[in-house]
C-alpha cells in the first residue's frame, strides 16, 4: 500500500552480512519474555521498597498507575509489532509513520538509554559484591570489578546470539527463585502492624503518588525489549506481542509482591534507613544473617542478566537505523548473528562513564545522568505510541488491529499519557540534560543526512 509520509525507501540489506551460523539462533517465546522480564527486573526490586517506604503504603498506588502504563504501554508494542516485525522496534515505527529524522531521534536516543543503563547497572552490581568480597576500600578493584560485570556480557553477545538467549533464560531463573521466595514466603510472615502510615511523608495524596512513581520510573523501563530485536525472534507477529505482554505483566506482579511482602515484615522505621530491603526482609523471616548472602548473590545475577539484554538492545537499534542510513555504516557489521561493532561502542562508552565516575568521585553527576535515561527512554515511547495513534486515525488498517479501532486508541492514547508522566517523573534537571543529548543527536544525523545525500546524488549523476 503507498504510503502518504516523507518516507525514504529503507536501503538494502548491507551486502556483508553474514549467513546464519550455528553461533545464531532465533529467540522463541520463553526466551523473548525472559529478556522482557529481565531488562525491566535489573538491580531496582532490590531497593525499591526502601526507596518508596518514606511515602507510606500510598506508593502501592503508584505501583498500580505504572503498572497499567506499562501494560497499556506493552500492548501498543505488540500491535506494532504484530504488522512491523523488523529488528529496531521503536525506530521502525516512528520512522515508517514520520519519516528519517523521527526514526533517527528514536534510535539516537534510545541508544544513549541503553549504555547509559549499563554503566548504572555495574555500578550497582558492585554494591552488592562488596558484601560478598571487600572491593569498597581499593578504588581499584572496584574499578576492575564494574568493568568486568560490563564486559562478561557484552563477550556472551559477541559469541552470538546462541549464547545471548541461553544466558537470559538461566539469569532469569535463577535469580527469581530469592525474589519468589520473598514474595510469597513473606506474606507467610506478613504483619500489618509494620505497614506504618498510609502517608508517611505530609504530601498530599497525589503529591504521594507522583513523588513515589518518580522513584520507580526507571525500575519500569525494558517493555519495548523483545520488539527492538523482533529480527531475532521466531514468528515475531505472534511473539513479540505475547512475550511483551507476558515479560510486563509477571514483571509487575513480581514487583508488587515483593513489595507488599517487605512491607509486612519489616518495620516501617526500619525500612526506611535499610540499604537492604530484602535482605532486612529474609532475615525478620527465618531468623539469622544468611540473607544478606543470599540477596547479594541474587542481585547480581540479576543484574548481569539485564546487562545481558541491554547489551543485545544497545547494539540492535543502531544496527537497524545503521541499514536505513541513519548511523555509521560500520553499525551494520554482523558476526555470529550479533552486530559486533554495536556492542563494543556500547560497553566501551558505558566503561568510560564508570571509570569517570570513580575517579572523579562524581555521584551526583552520574545520579542525573541515570535520571536522563528515564527521559530519553520515553522519546521513542511516545513517538512509537504516537506512530500507532497517527496509523489508526489515518486509516492504515494493515498496520493496526482494525476491527477494534476504539479499544487500540485508547490504549494508544493511555501509553502516549503514561509516557508523558514518565517525562515529568524524570525531573526538570534530567530533562534538561536530556534535551541536550538530542541536540548533540541532531549534529549527528545532520552530517549522515548530508552524506546519504551526496551518495545518492553521485549514484544518480
Amino acid at each position: 500500500m503507498p504510503h502518504t509520509g516523507t518516507v525514504t525507501k529503507p536501503a538494502p540489506a548491507p551486502q556483508h552480512e553474514e549467513l546464519p551460523s550455528k553461533h545464531a539462533r532465533r529467540f522463541g517465546l520463553p526466551i523473548a519474555t525472559a529478556l522482557v522480564m529481565g531488562n525491566i527486573i535489573g538491580g531496582g526490586i532490590f531497593l525499591l521498597p526502601a526507596s518508596v517506604a518514606p511515602f507510606g503504603t500510598i506508593s502501592l498506588v503508584a505501583f498500580g498507575v505504572l503498572t497499567v502504563g506499562a501494560i497499556a504501554l506493552a500492548l501498543v508494542f505488540g500491535r506494532l509489532a504484530r504488522r512491523h516485525p523488523l529488528t529496531g522496534g521503536p525506530y521502525v515505527y516512528a520512522r515508517e509513520a514520520f519519516g528519517d529524522f523521527a526514526g533517527f531521534l528514536a534510535s539516537w536516543s534510545y541508544w544513549i538509554t541503553t549504555w547509559v543503563s549499563n554503566a548504572a547497572l555495574a555500578v550497582a552490581a558492585v554494591g552488592y559484591l562488596d558484601v560478598l568480597l571487600p572491593l569498597h576500600g581499593s578504588r581499584f578493584w572496584t574499578i576492575v570489578a564494574a568493568l568486568t560485570v560490563q564486559w562478561l556480557p557484552a563477550l556472551a553477545n559477541l559469541a552470538g546470539t546462541r549464547y545471548v538467549g541461553a544466558v537470559q533464560l538461566v539469569s532469569t531463573v535463577l535469580k527469581f527463585a530469592p525474589l519468589l521466595l520473598v514474595a510469597v514466603g513473606g506474606l507467610f510472615f506478613f504483619h500489618a502492624d509494620n505497614l506504618g502510615p498510609f502517608r508517611a511523608s505530609g504530601d498530599s495524596p497525589l503529591g504521594a503518588v507522583s513523588a513515589s512513581a518518580a522513584i520507580l520510573l526507571f525500575s519500569y523501563l525494558g517493555v519495548e525489549s523483545a520488539s527492538v530485536s523482533a529480527g531475532e525472534v521466531r514468528d515475531p507477529e505472534r511473539n513479540v506481542g505475547r512475550a511483551t505482554v507476558l515479560g510486563t505483566g509477571l514483571a509487575a506482579l513480581l514487583y508488587l509482591l515483593c513489595t507488599v511482602a517487605v512491607f509486612g515484615t519489616v518495620a516501617h522505621d526500619r525500612l526506611v534507613d535499610s540499604s537492604a530491603p530484602l535482605s532486612d526482609a529474609v532475615n525478620a523471616m527465618f531468623g539469622g544473617t544468611w540473607g544478606g548472602t543470599a540477596v547479594a548473590i541474587a542481585a547480581i545475577v540479576s543484574m548481569l542478566g539485564a546487562l545481558n539484554g541491554w547489551t543485545l538492545l544497545s547494539a540492535q537499534t543502531p544496527y537497524a537505523a545503521a541499514k536505513d542510513g541513519l548511523f555509521p555504516a560500520v553499525f551494520t557489521r554482523k558476526k555470529r548473528g550479533t552486530p559486533t561493532v554495536g556492542v563494543l561502542v556500547a560497553v566501551t562508552l558505558a566503561s568510560l562513564l564508570t571509570v569517570y565516575n570513580y575517579t572523579a568521585g562524581s555521584a551526583g553527576v552520574f545520579e542525573t545522568l541515570v535520571l536522563v535515561t528515564t527521559f530519553t527512554a520515553t522519546v521513542p515511547y511516545l513517538l512509537a505510541t504516537a506512530a500507532q495513534i497517527y496509523f489508526l486515525l489515518s486509516g492504515q488498517g494493515h498496520r493496526v488491529s482494525g476491527p477494534r479501532l476504539a479499544r487500540d486508541m485508547v490504549l494508544a492514547l493511555a501509553a502516549f499519557g503514561f509516557s508523558l508522566w514518565l517525562v515529568g517523573g524524570a525531573g526538570y534537571a534530567a530533562v534538561y540534560q536530556g534535551v541536550l543529548f538530542l541536540f548533540v543527536g541532531v549534529l549527528v544525523y545532520a552530517w549522515m543526512a548530508a552524506r546519504k545525500k551526496r551518495t545518492a546524488g553521485h549514484t544518480t549523476g
